[in-house]
Parts: structure tokens; sequence; C-alpha cells
């Protein structure tokens, strides 16, 4: 079942590029360049585990297309990886890159493993591994890739060391999300997180909706999920519900945002203590005024559309809402703020610490937020003008303004 959803987002994905470059005037050549990565490399890693057996992992990086600019994207160690899901996640970054002006087209990397049962030296011997056997597509001015689920900084520390080594030179810029003193940005752990409530500031105001009044469901607790919370509760909203893998809490007057966060264990699970909790479906058709589903792919359908209360929905996981979901919420009068636009806080950091890296020289904490507030201001801007402009939803919006840069750069070069 979860290979079919996976190849249903890459499906979705390729209807939505279809439906934006007709209605940007395209011919269907642009659509058959853009409808699949220009490469997909598929790798086999064998590592030497613990117990001094080898296991052999396949990974994969897709690049979706390089017209712009090198691409670039994030590196996920998941069990549940696919082939086609990195060819969506690698499509949704070029579109995330488009609706920010970034000089990069979308990249997308994954192993399929299962790092939360591995030790820490069989992830750094995989990492480094990964490494080695896509170092002849990547670089700093081919493909950088960058965190994802399961992968962190340290992970980013290994695989730069090892892609240096190749190199037989320090290339801090071939890889975003390292820790600080190897040439990482201030304020890229939090990126995704403060973007989407930059985003959000901006839906609430189009809508008429407080911030400081409005009731607020999350759905995920992770590392977007618990810095979303933590914003927008100092912003003076009520975070009246929140989710993790095990359930949900909520409450119409408020949850203590402060006492979970500080409760919750290093996966971000902390409804267990919890006897009274509800599930995570449960939670989606409660009572607010908006939504942020943070979790993962296909968790609002056609099925429960029609039960969603929220006036505004906030993707900031990848994929959470399927195209007739959106069809549904649309005619309903709720406003979706797409993923590709909602999370492009952690790539528009991502490229803040790429230029860092190549000037060698380093921004303050005010400096970050103040570019990456101006540019995802100007993107939801840029969205929503063409959303009441071409009178489409805020999806297909987001994935005109995306594309055209694109299409534009690949009609320059000649490649159609």
């Amino acid at each position: 079942m979860l290979v079919k959803e996976k190849l249903d987002v890459l499906g979705g994905t390729r209807q939505v590029i279809g439906d934006a470059l007709a209605r940007l005037g395209y011919d269907e050549s642009y659509y058959e360049l853009l409808k699949e990565p220009l490469r997909l490399l598929t790798v086999r890693i064998p590592v030497k585990m613990d117990d001094g057996k080898v296991k052999v992992f396949t990974g994969y990086r897709a690049q979706h297309n390089d017209a712009v600019g090198p691409t670039k994207g994030g590196v996920r160690f998941h069990p549940d990886v696919t082939a086609d899901e990195v060819k969506a996640l690698s499509m949704w970054m070029s579109i995330k890159c488009g609706i920010t002006n970034l000089p990069y087209g979308g990249g997308k990397g994954g192993i399929r493993c299962d790092p939360r049962t591995m030790s820490f030296g069989e992830l750094e011997r995989l990492s480094r591994g990964y490494v080695r056997a896509i170092s002849q597509v990547v670089g700093p001015t081919k493909d950088i890739p960058a965190p994802d689920v399961f992968t962190n900084s340290q992970i980013m520390a290994w695989m730069m060391d090892e892609y240096s080594r190749i190199r037989e030179f320090d290339s801090p810029g071939f890889i975003t999300g390292k820790p600080l003193v190897l040439g990482g940005s201030i304020g890229r752990e939090s990126s995704t997180a403060r973007g989407v409530t930059i985003v959000l500031k901006e839906a609430a105001g189009v809508l008429g909706i407080p911030l400081a009044n409005a009731r607020i469901i999350i759905q995920g607790f992770g590392n977007a999920g618990s810095y979303l919370a933590k914003f927008l509760h100092d912003a003076g909203a009520a975070i009246v519900g929140i989710s993790d893998a095990v359930g949900a809490l909520y409450d119409p007057n408020g949850l203590d945002v402060d006492s979970l966060l500080d409760r919750r264990d290093s996966f971000g699970t902390i409804t267990n203590l919890f006897p009274n909790r509800i599930t995570n479906q449960e939670l989606l058709v409660q009572d607010c005024d908006i939504l942020i589903p943070a979790a993962i792919e296909n968790q609002i359908t056609e099925e429960n559309a029609h039960l969603i209360k929220a006036k505004l929905l906030v993707e900031a996981a990848n994929g959470p809402t399927t195209p007739g979901a959106t069809d549904i919420l649309t005619q309903r009068g709720v406003m979706i703020v797409p993923d590709v636009l909602a999370s492009a806080g952690g790539v528009v950091v991502s490229y803040f610490e790429w230029v860092q890296n190549n000037q060698g020289y380093y921004w303050t904490e005010d400096e970050v937020n103040d570019r990456l507030t101006k540019i995802l201001v100007d993107a939801f801007r840029s969205v929503h003008d063409a959303s009441v402009a071409k009178k489409a939803d805020m999806r297909l919006s987001a994935y005109m303004v995306g594309l055209k840069r694109m299409a534009e750069a690949v009609r320059w070069r000649g490649w159609v």
C-alpha cells in the first residue's frame, strides 16, 4: 500500500506540472522534459556492520533539471525510500527554488535503511559510502545535498569530509545543513519552521485571521512541528492540537507548549505520556482556525476533506493533501498554502549557507532572518497574485510561478 501511495504522489505531481505548463501557454515538449528528472542515479552501498557482516543498501540521487543552475535538495534515510518518491521530491524542489527565485534546479536523494536501528559507526560508514557512490555527479557547482528525513548536521559533516577527501581539497559548499564550526549557517536548523511561520502570517493577513487569537492545530511534533509550535505560541496563537507517531492531543483552550517541548523525547514523541490522546486522523478534523500538517504524505484525502473545519491549511509536510482533497477544500473556500511554498524556508537558508561558503564570509542571525523574511514574503505575494489573476487555487498558482523560470531557462538554452 505504501508503494502505491508514493506512486500516486509522483503521478499527482506530474498532473499539476502539466496543468501549470498548459495554463502558462507552453507546448507539450516542455511537459515531456519536466515530467521526469534529467538524471536518476541508483547506487548500491556495501557497509560493514558492527557484527562483522556486510549489508548492501540501495541509494538514489535524482536531479530534476539544471537549466537554471546546479540542483539542490536533501538526502533522506528511511526504510520506505523508493525511486519514484525521490523523483517526485526532486520535482518539488525545482518548484520551491523557482518560487523563491533561487539559482537552482531541484534535486533529492535517499537511502533505503532504518537509521533508528543502526549504530553511530554504521551510520557514518553508510554516509561515507553514499558519497563515494555519487561523487561523480555532485559538487558545489553540480548538485548540492542537504539534510532531510532522519538525517542531520552530523551526517552532513561526514558526507562533506568524505567528499573533501575524494576531491583532495576542503569543500564546504558541497553540502548544506552542516555544523556551524564546519561552515554551517546560523538559523538553518529552524529555517523550515520559521519559513512556514512567515508564510502563514501572510496568508492569515489575507484572510483576516488575527494571529494573536488564532487556534492552530499542528500535526507532527518533530523538528519542523516543534519549532512551529514554539514560534506560533510565542506570537500569541493558541496551539490547540499537536500529534506525533503515537497519537495526538487536543485542548480547545490551548496546550502548554513549553511543557510539551520540555518533556518530549529525542524523536519528538510526547503523546505516549497522556492517556486521553486521540488519533492523528481524529486531530485533523477538530475545530480550529489554522491547520498545519507537518508529518507525512496523504493525510488529508477525499474521505476526510469535507470534515476539515480550518479556514486556512498550511502544508509544512511534503504532499499531505491529495489532489482530490485539494479540489474539495478549494470549493469549500479553504485557502491551502501548498508545501512547495510553505516549506521553502529550508532551501532558502541552505542557499544562504552555500553563498556564505563560497564567499568565506558569514552572516549574523538577524541578517539570515531578515533575508529569509523578504524572500518568502515576496514568494507568497507572487503566488497569491497569480492565484487571483489566473483564478486558480494556490497549489496550481505556485506551480505556475515555480515552473515559469525553469521553462524560460530551458527555452533560452534551446533545449526545446
